[in-house]
């Protein structure tokens, strides 16, 4: 579900016993996973095959950054509903806006995180190439 620049990008996932607490309830950091893997598919989603990018570039993204607003709880079984949403890039680094929504519309999680370009072997940020991620605005 490839996003535009006026809708977000959304994946969906399910809760699954892994993810909760002895009582069923998300674990906190089980939400960090969700929003991991929700930027890693809006990436696929931009065309990016992050393996090859690794391979051929040396150039990861790392997270950088991270605010979260934990506002309600999710739980087992619940279907969840994760947006990407770039609100600001600079040369070296994307900043993101990701809510985490039950399927009933109820907002469970906003967050802002910003990731970081990095060459990986001299682990050091180095500037986005500007053909990386096709529809990145641009600088």
């Amino acid at each position: 579900m490839q996003a535009s620049a006026a809708e977000p990008f959304r994946w969906t996932v399910r809760v699954y016993w892994e993810d909760t607490d002895a009582g069923g309830v998300v674990y906190h950091a089980s939400y960090l996973r969700f929003l991991e893997r929700a930027r890693s598919e809006w990436l696929r989603d931009m065309g990016v095959n992050q393996s090859l990018v690794k391979e051929s570039t040396g150039l990861a993204f790392l997270v950088r950054e991270m605010q979260i607003d934990f506002l309600k709880a999710a739980l087992l079984d619940d279907e969840l509903s994760v947006s990407v949403e770039v609100k600001e890039r600079r040369a070296a680094s994307i900043l993101f806006a990701q809510t985490i929504r039950r399927a009933d519309g109820a907002e469970l999680i906003r967050a802002k995180v910003r990731v970081a370009c990095v060459d990986i072997r001299r682990m050091r940020p180095v500037q986005i190439p500007a053909d990386l991620i096709p529809g990145l605005p641009p600088l």
